[in-house]
């Protein structure tokens, strides 16, 4: 077989493993090809001029017929070394055999896709989350019903919240667009009534949220800071913010800072 074929099966592996997963980081890429990173990045700007995936701090966006939508791949890349270490954290929550419901936010999705290898109950109303999940035999996967929200792929409306108060869990995880002191917020009023659902499922909340939301809020107020009972956030956190949390009566966790 000659150099050119297997450099040409090489990058055909490395576009679908982009393919399959949305998102990518250079070390996960070498590590599955068995290659250096420095081979991996020749691939990459190989296919990123092809226009099948686009480089972003850290790793790769697959940009054809992807399972992600646009406004959530537009998310992704935002904060991307803080996304990491929170999910790595939020994971340590995690147990086998858990009964988990996960939404739709890009840091929730960080989240899902370190918890793909492990055997779990999954519920969720993001498409892009049940993507990472539905091909993996270890997992019951339940996917919500309902309007799916065409910018982001979660589902929304009273079909959704119809069946989330059906659905008993041990923990939901999820995302927010801002925090403050009235609490959390999210970007869309159907979405806040559908996570309300979420928290009222599960025995343990846990919000995911880098140290960027704090300090702002969004279009619609979820809940107040007491109403969960962990928030993951980077270390970036000010101690401003950390004793708010705690004295609301939070259990802060702080994930340690991560290199790529």
């Amino acid at each position: 077989m000659g150099v050119a074929v297997i450099v040409e099966e090489r990058r055909n592996q490395l576009l679908e493993l982009v393919r399959m997963r949305g998102f990518a980081s250079l070390p996960e890429l070498a590590e599955q090809l068995n290659v250096s990173e420095s081979t991996v990045r020749r691939d990459l700007d190989c296919l990123e001029d092809t226009g099948s995936a686009r480089r972003t701090h850290g790793g790769v966006f697959y940009v054809g017929q992807s399972p992600m939508l646009p406004d959530f791949e537009e998310r992704q890349p935002a904060q991307w070394d803080k996304k990491r270490a929170i999910a790595a954290e939020a994971a340590k929550f995690v147990e086998d055999g858990d009964t988990l419901l996960m939404d739709g936010g890009s840091t929730t999705y960080e989240v899902a896709r370190l918890l793909v290898v492990r055997r779990l109950q999954i519920v969720t109303n993001s498409l892009p989350v049940a993507n990472l999940f539905a091909s993996n035999k270890n997992h019951d996967l339940v996917l919500v019903g309902g309007y799916v929200y065409p910018r982001t792929g979660v589902t929304l409306g009273p079909y959704a919240i119809e069946m989330l108060e059906k659905v008993n869990v041990r923990r939901t995880i999820m995302s927010v667009a801002g925090i403050n002191e009235r609490g959390f917020f999210n970007s869309n009023l159907l979405l806040v009534e559908a996570e309300r659902a979420m928290m009222q499922a599960a025995e343990e909340v846990i919000v995911v949220a880098d140290s960027t939301k704090f300090g702002h809020q969004s279009l619609s107020h979820l809940c107040p800071l007491g109403d969960v009972h962990h928030v993951v956030v980077d270390h970036e956190i000010t101690d401003h913010w950390k004793n708010k949390l705690e004295t609301a009566g939070v259990k802060v966790h702080i994930a340690a800072k991560q290199t790529v």
